[in-house]
């Protein structure tokens, strides 16, 4: 049995890892193309109470999309209901980590965000190097490796 959580757990974490640099990718480019250099340059250089106001902006836009999401849900409309749901997790994901980067300094710098940090991250290290143990995580990375690979030789064509 811990051998099929931790298999399950491998997927979730190989997709989990493949969605957080994909967004990523995406934040720098959107970043870019909206010439949002000054911007984010701002960012680095708040003091912690602007840095925890910015980091709350993109939270509180992200909520209503998560209401709205939970009404549909709560009315039947269970695929458009997921749908958003997604998308509010893809765009929260994609603002809040990107903000979060951009302020983590500032952010550390209150003992409750700092204590809330260094325990998920502790536990998520752990968590991770049981999960990278597994052969279906290894089977699963390799297969992403060359994926990689064979996309990036296929654009360079």
């Amino acid at each position: 049995m811990k051998k099929i959580l931790l298999s399950i757990l491998a997927v979730i974490l190989l997709i989990e890892e493949w969605l957080w640099d994909l967004l990523s990718s995406l934040g720098h480019f959107l970043a870019a193309l909206l010439g949002l250099a000054k911007f984010e340059n701002w960012l680095t250089q708040t003091t912690p109470k602007q840095a925890l106001f910015a980091i709350s902006i993109p939270i509180i836009i992200v909520t209503p999309i998560n209401l709205i999401a939970f009404w549909l849900l709560a009315h039947g409309l269970i695929l458009q209901g997921i749908a958003l749901e997604i998308v509010a997790k893809l765009l929260g994901t994609l603002f809040i980590a990107r903000f979060f980067t951009l302020t983590k300094s500032q952010l550390l710098t209150f003992t409750l965000i700092n204590k809330v940090y260094t325990t998920i991250t502790t536990w998520l290290h752990w968590a991770h190097d049981k999960i990278r143990e597994t052969a279906v995580y290894q089977w699963v990375k390799q297969f992403k490796i060359a994926a990689k690979a064979k996309l990036a030789a296929w654009f360079k064509k």
